[in-house]
């Protein structure tokens, strides 16, 4: 490496300088560089006059210059490039900002926005105060009452799930599916499932259509009897799978090769295929499991009020906590750009943003 590299390589951080304003820069050069370096500097910014084989030989330094501004390696390489650094881990709790009951937090990508629906009040009452919250990527609160169940031609009783599809925020609220518009919040309309108990996660199939889960709880959290898996397709309502044996179906989410379920009472993860029964993959287990996302790069996460954790869930089929000491760890999100999970915090009112190990 020449002389001019090693000036360049030494000085650093201070490189980020030079780029972008070289006259700026010139002073903290100063004291690392040659006399002849720095003169060489300021004739290129007075535009001093020069012969055409000058001017040829300015312009192949130049040339070089900018070589080592980008293909610098630091520690003697020549030829590697520099990579960025890694984002610092966050983990950022959104507390005391009046989320009442926190149940899903979801990632309005369009938006660059968290959705948080608030059941304020009992999981299965008809009270009509549910209400989304929405909050920036940095915590801070955009709207308490985004979507407000209080509101005049808005009826939101416990917002549990929410999926966006198709333009409209999908959210399970008790017995019926409702829907909103992705952007104003607006209502855009309702599905009401007969004999449904316990509507809970909901989830954007692969195909376009819309899945959700009856967990078939009464408002003693005893069974119902109507657990159950659910498609939205075309306005129609279909019975992807219905048994009271399925121990509370809660997250739910579709994938290439199925669609993955966890359930609540029993603990249990299971598959399901088009034609064939549902496969397990866990359990029964303690761990109460609750929600469920799949990350880009095929990790699944899902959270458990059982053990307090996040786990991954690896393709031996083992759940692994990955983030603990998290209590009643509810529907949980995921910022996949950020590499985040979003948790909501069911009883202490508040969201936990975390990098995902």
């Amino acid at each position: 490496m020449n002389a001019l590299a090693r000036y360049w390589c030494m000085l650093g951080p201070m490189r980020t300088v030079l780029v972008r304003d070289l006259s700026r820069a010139r002073s903290a050069l100063n004291h690392y560089t040659s006399g002849h370096f720095r003169a060489w500097i300021r004739g290129s910014e007075k535009g001093i006059t020069m012969s055409s084989t000058c001017r040829l030989q300015q312009a192949a330094g130049i040339a070089v210059f900018v070589l080592f501004i980008t293909g610098c390696s630091g520690e003697g390489g020549d030829t590697d490039t520099m990579s960025p650094a890694a984002p610092e881990p966050v983990s950022i709790r959104v507390d005391g900002v009046g989320f009442s009951t926190p149940e899903s937090v979801l990632h309005d990508e369009a938006a660059d926005l968290y959705l948080v629906s608030n059941i304020n009040g009992s999981p299965t009452d008809k009270d009509g105060n549910g209400f989304i919250s929405r909050v920036a990527s940095d915590g801070s609160l955009e709207a308490l009452k985004w979507i407000d169940g209080e509101a005049p031609g808005v009826t939101l009783h416990a917002p549990k799930g929410m999926a966006i599809a198709n333009g409209n925020l999908y959210v399970a609220d008790i017995d019926c599916l409702r829907s909103f518009d992705q952007v104003s919040g607006e209502p855009t309309g309702e599905i009401c499932v007969d004999g449904a108990t316990f509507l809970n996660d909901v989830a954007a199939a692969l195909d376009g259509s819309i899945l959700f889960t009856d967990s078939g709880l009464d408002p003693s959290f005893s069974p119902s009897g109507t657990d159950a898996v659910y498609r939205l397709d075309g306005g129609e309502v279909l019975t992807v799978l219905a048994n009271p044996d399925l121990g509370a179906p809660n997250g739910i989410v579709d994938t290439n090769d199925g669609i993955l379920v966890v359930t609540f009472m029993s603990g249990e993860v299971f598959r399901i295929r088009p034609s064939v029964a549902p496969t397990p993959i866990v359990g029964p287990s303690e761990m109460q499991l609750d929600g469920i996302v799949v990350l880009p790069n095929d990790r699944v996460l899902m959270s458990s009020w059982g053990d307090s954790c996040v786990h991954e869930l690896t393709a031996s089929g083992e759940a692994q906590c990955i983030i603990s000491d998290v209590a009643a760890p509810a529907d949980i999100g995921a910022d996949a750009g950020r590499n985040r999970v979003l948790i909501p915090l069911f009883n202490d009112n508040a969201v936990l943003i975390r990098t995902i190990p």
